[in-house]
């Protein structure tokens, strides 16, 4: 192989990590952006004429997010979305992705959290040297329910608790230990 060529292949290779980052960062900030009820983070990984569908709601992407702030508050204190298992196929300017997502919800009275099992399946397409969500579609696949009482039980006492706002300790810069404010159980 020649030099020529080795360094077309590294160019090829490096293009694709790069890429696959800023899907995966993509994906990330999204879900970042709703435990945080960040609508600006969340509206920021949707092409202006994105979409986003979740069950019976189909929603444009950019707005999305106050829609999904509105219904957790409404029925929860809290919750973590976490993705899991990530898989991605780049063609060109176009990734289809499926993202395993495990949302745990905690009840508004506390009580309760409830476990949701689903995936996002995911069109980004890469528009302006940005890669962005252009449609997702998301599955259930399984739920469950368990009992928080642990949270107030003493046991989390002194730990951070996170809020649904840019208070949150996320976004301190520089994150200092005597200097970011917080919430504690």
């Amino acid at each position: 192989m020649s030099v020529e060529d080795e360094l077309t292949e590294l160019r090829s290779e490096l293009r694709y990590v790069r890429d696959r980052l800023a899907v995966l960062d993509c994906v990330m900030n999204h879900a970042r952006g709703h435990d945080r009820h960040d609508e600006e983070l969340m509206a920021s990984a949707y092409h202006q004429d994105g979409t986003d569908e979740h069950g019976p709601v189909v929603k444009p992407g950019p707005v999305y997010g106050a829609y999904a702030n509105e219904a957790h508050a409404s029925v929860f204190a809290d919750h973590l979305h976490n993705i899991t298992t990530h898989t991605c196929e780049i063609n060109g300017d176009v990734a289809h992705c499926e993202s395993y997502v495990i949302g745990a919800m905690r009840a508004r009275d506390g009580k309760d959290v409830h476990l949701i099992g689903g995936r996002y399946l995911d069109r980004l397409e890469r528009r302006n040297g940005q890669w962005r969500i252009a449609l997702r579609r998301c599955t259930v696949e399984w739920t469950s329910r368990g009992d928080t009482a642990l949270l107030t039980s003493g046991a989390f006492t002194g730990f951070i608790q996170g809020s649904w706002d840019r208070e949150d300790p996320s976004y301190a810069r520089p994150l200092s230990l005597a200097e970011t404010p917080v919430q504690r159980w």
